[in-house]
């Protein structure tokens, strides 16, 4: 299950196509494509598309496969979403200490020790 926190960091196209991904498989732009239709009308060059931004963000990788015609992408999380979410958290965390040092870190150590609001 992918978190709220990251598909908001996506567009809707994108989220659409992320979600579609599972870890461990590998996928052709086609594939994709079919589990996105099944929800929404899109184009297979809109799909290959997210998938190359996807790429760009460096949220999924992608291999080249040789094929009847010439080469063809084929794309695969990179992390798990779990994996992916803990990285975004430390990132957007790292940030916040990095822009507001030990205020950040008191403020992280008085709202941990208050416990959930």
């Amino acid at each position: 299950m992918v978190s709220k926190g990251i598909l908001e960091q996506l567009s809707p196209l994108e989220a659409e196509v992320f979600k579609a991904m599972t870890p461990g498989n590998k996928f052709r732009v086609r594939a994709v494509h079919s589990a996105v239709a099944k929800k929404q009308k899109v184009l297979l060059t809109s799909v290959a598309v997210m998938l190359d931004r996807l790429h760009e963000k460096g949220l999924v990788g992608r291999d080249t496969e040789t094929c009847r015609g010439g080469t063809r992408y084929i794309y695969f999380l990179k992390k798990a979403h779990g994996q992916i979410e803990e990285d975004y958290i430390k990132q957007q965390v790292d940030r916040m200490i990095s822009k507001f040092g030990d205020s950040a870190v008191s403020y992280f150590h008085k709202r941990f020790a208050e416990g959930k609001k």
